[in-house]
């Protein structure tokens, strides 16, 4: 019987969504692999987990969905849930120690959030001028 696990990560209104399951060790993000995915910045926030712990997707292939929010928030809840695929997969108290040391935000999401428009101004903080005369 085949293992499969299933994981999630989140950054703003980003949502990645990742299934392990055993197979040649492919990543495939949206159905594109991650070799061919996005742009070097956004692929190498994405490979950090597997540059941390090398061998970690040998025989496994990582198949991720992601949708809403900007490039780098999707590369972000993409990272957090395949790190957080790898550690359920191998399940490895190493590997925790090695990804928390590293970066928290691999196994934790970040619950940061875009401050709501205020009225009276263009944005959360910023008001419009005010003149005397």
């Amino acid at each position: 019987m085949a293992k499969i696990i299933n994981t999630s990560g989140k950054r703003k209104t980003a949502i990645a969504r990742a299934t392990l399951k055993t197979g040649k060790g492919i990543i495939r993000v949206n159905s594109v692999p991650l070799e061919a995915y996005g742009s070097d910045v956004t692929r190498m926030k994405i490979s950090e987990p597997l540059l941390l712990v090398p061998k970690a997707i040998h025989g496994i292939d990582v198949t991720i969905d992601v949708a809403g929010g900007g490039v780098m928030g999707q590369a972000e809840a993409v990272r957090t849930a395949l790190a957080r695929g790898i550690l359920q997969w191998h399940n490895d108290p190493q590997i925790k120690d090695i990804y928390l040391t590293y970066d928290r935000t691999l196994l934790v999401n970040d619950s940061r959030q875009k401050e709501a428009k205020k009225p009276h101004g263009r944005g959360a903080r910023k008001k419009f001028q005010k003149s005397y005369r």
